[in-house]
């Protein structure tokens, strides 16, 4: 693998300011990594869930290294790819929220199919000119399987429902094709929900442990959702980005289902984490709003991640309810809440 000037390994993360990219990135700075992140260029800091990893660049002593790039911008990955030489890719950037891309469809695919696209190509480009190696993981989704019936694994048959998961399924495929016919090290982590106290704030779980603790601030009276009755398999995403990690360190490139092996509906995610938040007569809480149901609905999601166990001695740790545990104590310290009311 490609090594620095100073002999560690290095890695390029697309999506490094999202939730998966900051824990991945403290994951391989904690293995010796130097760790380059792309981040697209905002007119406001976005920076906030890795800003106790990066520096002044004039005082720099943690290998972590930003980069303005776009999934758009094929110009400009070729260059970093070109200009960094990294050993390994990690593409987490995506326009990544299912219930949005239904409302920009040709973004999203630009954004999170032909992204992926435009990377692979880059790299075909570098290894063929320069005779270097790099291994890509793809950021693969359970949305991908859709309406196929559960669980789901390798095996199973995609089915997507949203643009995003159409766009994914190309990404998916894309990036087999191009270790099939070009001989790039190319992974597909097909990653069932993972969620952290890092979590965006309009994704549905961290949408309830947020507004449970801003309810219980005086802030809100309500919180409102849209299908109460999905499933999904929800993990927790520091060790998820282990298993992406394990995955590009194999002999062999493959595809791999992670999960916990779980179904939960939102109506149970809900529940419980008011529940730990001391309030048992949640449901007063909670309105429904129509504009948060998707056109086409993905109702259950149950990752069977057998081979991750047998190829990779990978295995979720924290379940359900240590997960909405986590969330809504991260919530309750930052509003500086007690449980109960």
């Amino acid at each position: 693998m490609p090594e620095s000037e100073t002999g560690k390994k290095v890695a390029l993360i697309t999506g490094v300011t999202g939730q998966d990219g900051s824990y991945l990135a403290e994951l391989l700075l904690k293995k010796g990594y130097e760790v380059h992140g792309v981040m697209r260029r905002a007119s406001t800091f976005n920076t906030y869930r890795i800003e106790h990893l990066y520096q002044d660049i004039h005082e720099q002593k943690i290998p972590f290294f930003l980069h303005f790039g776009d999934l758009a911008d094929a110009n400009t990955i070729r260059k970093l790819i070109y200009k960094i030489r990294p050993g390994e890719i990690y593409n987490l950037g995506a326009q990544s929220h299912v219930r949005v891309s239904f409302d920009i469809p040709e973004y999203t695919a630009n954004i999170t199919g032909l992204g992926t696209l435009r990377v692979l190509e880059a790299i075909k480009d570098f290894e063929e000119q320069t005779g270097g190696k790099v291994k890509f993981y793809q950021a693969s989704s359970s949305e991908m399987f859709g309406s196929a019936p559960p669980p789901q694994n390798e095996q199973t048959p995609f089915q997507p429902r949203s643009p995003y998961g159409i766009s994914k399924v190309f990404a998916f495929h894309t990036a087999k094709n191009y270790r099939d016919a070009y001989g790039i090290f190319a992974v597909n982590g097909v990653l069932f929900n993972h969620e952290s106290e890092r979590r965006g704030e309009t994704f549905v779980t961290r949408k309830i442990t947020r507004g449970i603790a801003r309810i219980l601030a005086g802030l809100d009276k309500k919180i409102y959702l849209g299908n109460l009755e999905a499933r999904r398999d929800w993990g927790y995403a520091p060790e998820y980005m282990e298993a992406a990690w394990l995955m590009m360190q194999q002999e062999k490139p493959d595809d791999y289902v992670i999960g916990t092996g779980e179904s939960h509906s939102v109506r149970e995610f809900a529940e419980t984490a008011f529940k730990h938040a001391g309030i048992s007569d949640w449901e007063k809480y909670i309105g429904i709003d129509t504009r948060y149901y998707r056109p086409t609905e993905v109702e259950n999601l149950v990752a069977d991640a057998k081979k991750a166990k047998e190829k990779l001695g990978w295995e979720a740790k924290t379940k359900f309810n240590g997960l909405v545990t986590i969330m809504v104590d991260a919530e309750l310290k930052h509003y500086g809440l007690k449980k109960g009311f």
